[in-house]
């Protein structure tokens, strides 16, 4: 499954109960899988919003970020069983996606408070729900990125 539009995303919807969540989704790892597959069994239908390329370099998530496309992201997190679709966003937050979308419920992971998140907002402005889900600990692309350059440990 690659991006698809907002208006594919109503015809497959049909009142089923839509959860929403976003993010970089760099590189794929257990800890990704784990929240989307929680985040799913909150509702019907999980569209993720990934962040754009220049969207990503501007949350300064490290030097040579992002290290796949968005295509290939979107490819890769598209093909998981529990995502329904992927679509893309450019600006700083998902803050205008989410307002056209309306999901049921925004999710996140624990490294977020509901509460200061700018998503916040119009989600509970048309009566939505905002989650929290907890993270796997230790597991984060940046520390996955980290044990990739790490020089291995001699045997000596």
């Amino acid at each position: 499954m690659s991006l698809v539009t907002e208006q594919a995303i109503a015809k497959i919807r049909q009142g089923r109960r839509l959860v929403f969540t976003n993010g970089v989704f760099d590189i794929l790892h257990a800890g990704h899988v784990d929240y989307l597959e929680r985040a799913r069994e909150l509702g019907d239908l999980l569209v993720v919003a990934l962040n754009t390329d220049a969207s990503v370099r501007r949350l300064a998530k490290g030097p040579g970020r992002p290290i796949n496309s968005l295509e290939d992201r979107a490819r890769v997190i598209g093909a998981l069983r529990c995502v329904d679709a992927v679509v893309s966003f450019d600006e700083d937050t998902p803050v205008e996606v989410i307002g056209r979308l309306r999901p049921e419920i925004h999710v996140k992971g624990g490294d977020y408070d509901a509460e200061t998140m700018p998503e916040t907002p119009i989600v509970r402005s048309y009566g939505g729900t905002v989650v929290v889900l907890a993270l796997l600990p230790g597991r984060s692309t940046t520390a996955v990125i980290e044990r990739a350059l790490r020089p291995p440990e001699s045997e000596d």
